[in-house]
């Protein structure tokens, strides 16, 4: 009877383990992103910079879901296509996750 309870909590443990990697899969590491943004982004978009000013309170968060949407649409279009999937969903995230309705907004530019 033993064993089987420990059979048993070693699957679900294992279940448990399972759903939670599926769950966190696509989504995107804002902490990451907002390396990735300062790396790659604001050396354009910063005040007097080559390219508007822009940070993730520019933004609601339905507006940075069209950005992403339509990132074939922006200017900077072949600067997106040099990035990864995994780095353009992790600057998604740092965007997203502090808009200006986000219910973290970043506190500063």
């Amino acid at each position: 009877m033993v064993k089987k309870i420990g059979i048993a909590s070693i699957i679900m443990a294992f279940l448990v383990v399972s759903i939670t990697v599926a769950m966190a899969e696509g989504k995107g590491n804002a902490r990451k992103g907002k390396y990735l943004f300062r790396k790659n982004c604001r050396t354009c978009h910063i005040e007097a910079g080559s390219a508007k000013e822009l940070s993730p309170v520019s933004k609601t968060q339905a507006e940075w879901q069209k950005v992403f949407d339509n990132v074939d649409q922006l200017k900077c279009k072949d600067e997106w296509a040099k990035l990864s999937e995994k780095d353009n969903l992790d600057i998604y995230e740092h965007l997203y996750g502090h808009a200006f309705d986000s219910p973290s907004p970043a506190k500063c530019k």
